[in-house]
C-alpha cells in the first residue's frame, strides 16, 4: 500500500507502580504473633518463655512496619533489556515467578543489589500481563541427558 505509513515494532515502555503489599505486611505480624503463641505453649520454663515470646512478638511487629513504610517504586522497562527505577537506570535485571508473586532483582547505579516483591493485592492482572511481556523468562538450556540415565 502506498499510502500506509512504515510500520514499527518498537513498543511503549512498560511503566509498573511498586508499593509495600498490604497482605505482606499482615502476614509478618501474625507470623510473630504465632511465634510468640508458639514459645508460650511449649514446655519451655515460664522465666524463659514469657522474655522470647515478647522478643518474638517485637520482631514481627518490626519487621511488618518496616515492610510497610518502604517508599513507592516507579519501574519503566523501556526494552532490550533498558531498565529505570524511580528514573535511575538499572543493570542485572532478574525477575523470577512464584504462581501470582513477582520478584524482581537488580543492581541500581551505585553497584547494590535491591528487590522488588509483587504480590497479588499490589499487582492487577492488567499490569502482570504487562510485566511478563515486557520482560519474558529466560531459561537456560538443558545440558545434554547422559547415555547412563
Amino acid at each position: 500500500m502506498p499510502n500506509s505509513p512504515p510500520s514499527s515494532h518498537a513498543s511503549a515502555p512498560c511503566r509498573l507502580e511498586w508499593r509495600p503489599s498490604r497482605w505482606l505486611t499482615r502476614a509478618l505480624f501474625i507470623l510473630g504473633l504465632l511465634a510468640a503463641l508458639g514459645v508460650i505453649a511449649s514446655e519451655m520454663p515460664l522465666g524463659w518463655s514469657i522474655p522470647l515470646a515478647l522478643a518474638a512478638m517485637a520482631e514481627g511487629l518490626r519487621l511488618s512496619r518496616r515492610e510497610a513504610v518502604r517508599p513507592m517504586r516507579m519501574l519503566v522497562l523501556a526494552g532490550e533489556g533498558r531498565a529505570m527505577v524511580d528514573g535511575l537506570p538499572v543493570d542485572a535485571l532478574d525477575l523470577h515467578w512464584r504462581g501470582p508473586l513477582a520478584f524482581l532483582r537488580y543492581r541500581d547505579a551505585t553497584g547494590r543489589r535491591q528487590r522488588l516483591a509483587w504480590w497479588p493485592d499490589t499487582l492487577p492482572s492488567r499490569e502482570r500481563r504487562e510485566l511478563r511481556l515486557a520482560l519474558p523468562v529466560q531459561t537456560a538450556a538443558q545440558p545434554p541427558r547422559s547415555m547412563a540415565s
